[in-house]
């Protein structure tokens, strides 16, 4: 990977097809991921990494722009007229001229940002975004893949009832999915302690059965519809447990062995939908990653909220439906 420098200018050689936003510290993950896919990468610009090849669906990328335009802008005023002209809500991603592009910004509408209260879904407002490739030149892509501004997905957090951050990534994901455990749902937490997976789950209303060896956080088995199984995460069948609504996973294991227990969870038939998160230790497993997303049903992204793992999202019914395609590119 050639090392980007946010200071040269942006030299483009053929038209941007696509451009891919890498999470803050995960340029050269996602630069590896598009080399697998066959996409080369022209140019960055800051964390977005531009194409001439149509958009596919990277794992790593936290926003992928679909539609991506440069157009020529000789001043403010044309490119608030450009952006205005094709739709409302627009977010900037600002990597350099930052002052210009705050000039721009303040003339276009505002796009709320607010910190999501959960439970909650992601917005559903049709958002584009742009940036500025020089003064005078703008790139725009009017659709996008991540319904959040850059990726991000801010809530308002609780800092005293989880016993751990790790709630934050179930918030997201249930977010993005647009749904979250509802009192007369059952549901599994696989590796639960020290609980933060099972804290969400309960304070949905639902039932939970936490597994794991270890203990629960105190406060988290105290809560109503908890059940702590002191079993392997591994171990345990899914028939012992009959059908549930969701199974969650938050384990830290190898990929490969995730990939092994999802399959079974998946053959097994008994669980409706799975939220698991895939870790990796040392370097990136864009294999294993690959065969996760191929799974019918599923999907598999980078959280704003993920460090350096990916989670995988799964739907039965999704997976039974004629014609569901894996690794499809969810649009704003």
């Amino acid at each position: 990977m050639t090392v980007r420098d946010d200071d040269a200018p942006v030299v483009l050689s053929h038209p941007v097809r696509a451009a891919y936003l890498a999470a803050e510290g995960f340029e050269e993950v996602l630069a590896e991921e598009l080399a697998r896919l066959g996409v080369d990468i022209m140019a960055w610009h800051g964390r977005l990494a531009l194409s001439a090849a149509p958009p596919v669906a990277a794992s790593w990328a936290l926003d992928i722009w679909l539609e991506p335009e440069v157009h020529a802008v000789g001043s403010i005023g044309a490119a608030v007229a450009l952006l205005r002209g094709r739709q409302r809500n627009w977010a900037c991603h600002a990597v350099r001229h930052h002052r210009r592009a705050a000039l721009i910004a303040e003339r276009l509408p505002p796009v709320a940002a607010r910190p999501l209260a959960f439970p909650a879904a992601a917005p559903t407002g049709h958002l584009g975004a742009w940036t500025l490739l020089a003064p005078d030149r703008l790139l725009l892509s009017t659709r996008k893949s991540s319904p959040f501004v850059n990726g991000v997905a801010p809530f308002v957090e609780d800092r005293v009832g989880p016993p751990s951050r790790a709630y934050l990534k179930l918030w997201e994901a249930c977010a993005r999915l647009g749904a979250w455990p509802v009192p007369g749902e059952r549901c599994v937490d696989l590796g639960a302690s020290p609980g933060g997976w099972t804290w969400v789950i309960a304070r949905c209303g639902a039932e939970v059965v936490a597994v794991d060896r270890a203990d629960l956080a105190p406060e988290v088995a105290a809560m109503p519809g908890v059940t702590l199984r002191r079993e392997s995460a591994f171990g345990i069948e899914p028939a012992e447990l009959g059908p549930v609504d969701w199974l969650f996973s938050d384990i830290i294991a190898y990929p490969t062995r995730l990939l092994a227990l999802a399959r079974r969870w998946i053959a097994a038939g008994t669980a409706a939908r799975i939220v698991m998160t895939v870790k990796f230790q040392g370097t990136t497993d864009h294999e294993t990653a690959a065969l996760f997303a191929a799974i019918p049903g599923g999907r598999v992204l980078h959280l704003w909220h993920n460090k350096h793992e990916l989670t995988f999202l799964w739907d039965r019914e999704a997976a039974g439906r004629a014609g569901s395609s894996p690794g499809r590119l969810p649009t704003t």
